[in-house]
């Protein structure tokens, strides 16, 4: 008799956007008459940026040619990608980071959940509280996180790191020596960002403890601020002990056609075997690569024209996150995030509990956001909107709220 992985059974309930999409297509069947505007998940709304669309098509066409035409792509992904990523997020950063240490994929989602595959199950994880659930859930998946309570809502083998109002919502070093350090800045949910002083004692901790720091910098093209760094390789030391994670979904708009990269650095090593070589073991085995096509569209992101325009997208729904923050501070909301950031942060008001201020929130004006609690428990009592509606959509959506 064949068995299950039981520990997905551990799991409490569905994943948090499958639970708020229920919710809401479940208001939108009941009031059919309502107009509902969604500042929940972080999907963006503005169409691929031209240069992108052209080399779409150009790819397309070099498809239907057999001269031209691509089939199984590369283990790490195309070179001319690959080169692109490294010139203009690493090299133009003073970061020493190589071609070959680059490892195309379908998004930072992906990589995220399936890093775990390289590191043995004892490990013990460390992850800030609020944060995304994709690291906590799958590592519950592989059974790395131990028991779940209901009543604290944290699993018994995973270190929490609180971000709190206290800590201005960034993690201070944990009390427990984990193994594996999820770090993401700037943040989702709560769209704080560290210092590159504050990053280096990150660093300068996890070569102390012996451990290797997962590093999600999906959101680094946001950052508007000087002293944030839009790396982990920029801080000293930081190539002997981090992996970063990166993602085309949100400076680029690649949400519904999948490009992201992971950087794995050689120098990275337990007992002598470095952690480059298993990813591209694992990457070998069971991933067959990002399209031709998608990975020429990742490459157009990189030219002078297509840096220009994801830009000015990019302007566009920080443009959004101005609107909200200023509009809600004025309805007498205390907000955070916004700044380096699509994400805006808030205490729910009159001491609602984040799903009751959901309900709240859609039910009397029709928006939609995510719950705090549902990216840890830390986050009881907060509520995530996103910027990534259209602008239009944004200004009504604040004036909902603020006539409530």
């Amino acid at each position: 008799m064949f068995k299950m992985n039981e520990n997905y059974l551990k799991l409490p309930g569905s994943y948090l956007f499958s639970t708020i999409g229920k919710k809401v297509n479940a208001f939108a069947q009941a009031n059919p008459d309502k107009k509902i505007i969604r500042l929940g998940i972080g999907d963006v709304t503005q169409p691929l940026a031209p240069a992108v669309i052209e080399a779409l098509h150009k790819a397309v066409d070099e498809m239907g040619k057999a001269e031209t035409f691509h089939g199984y792509a590369p283990d790490l992904g195309y070179e001319f990608l690959r080169k692109a990523i490294v010139e203009h997020d690493y090299q133009a950063r003073g970061c020493q980071i190589s071609v070959d240490e680059v490892f195309i994929s379908d998004g930072a989602k992906s990589d995220s959940g399936n890093i775990g595959d390289i590191f043995a199950l004892e490990n013990k994880i460390a992850v800030c509280d609020p944060v995304y659930p994709v690291y906590v859930d799958t590592n519950a998946m592989a059974g790395r996180t131990g028991e779940y309570n209901e009543e604290l809502q944290k699993w018994s083998d995973v270190i929490y790191m609180p971000c709190t109002e206290e800590t201005n919502f960034a993690p201070e070093l944990p009390s427990k020596e984990p193994d594996l350090i999820y770090l993401c800045f700037p943040n989702n949910p709560t769209g704080s960002t560290i210092t590159k002083k504050e990053l280096q004692k990150w660093v300068d901790y996890a070569l102390k403890v012996g451990a290797v720091i997962i590093y999600d910098a999906a959101y680094e093209a946001y950052i508007t601020e000087e002293d944030v760094p839009h790396s982990i390789y920029e801080c000293e030391g930081a190539t002997a002990c981090a992996i970063e994670i990166r993602s085309f979904s949100k400076n680029a708009g690649f949400t519904g056609t999948r490009l992201g990269f992971t950087v794995v650095p050689k120098e990275l090593k337990c007992k002598g075997t470095t952690l480059h070589s298993l990813w591209a073991r694992r990457q070998g085995t069971k991933f067959n690569g990002a399209p031709y096509i998608i990975q020429r569209a990742g490459e157009a992101v990189y030219s002078e024209e297509g840096q220009k325009q994801t830009k000015e997208q990019i302007g566009y729904y920080m443009k959004n996150a101005k609107v909200i923050c200023e509009g809600l501070t004025l309805a007498g909301y205390t907000v955070s995030g916004g700044v380096n950031a699509p994400y805006i942060w808030l205490k729910t008001p009159d001491k609602m509990s984040s799903w009751e201020f959901f309900d709240y929130l859609l039910e009397q004006a029709n928006v939609v956001g995510t719950p705090g609690s549902g990216f840890g428990p830390s986050g009881e009592g907060y509520f995530r909107l996103t910027a990534f509606g259209s602008y239009e959509n944004t200004l009504e959506a604040v004036e909902r709220i603020k006539k409530l």
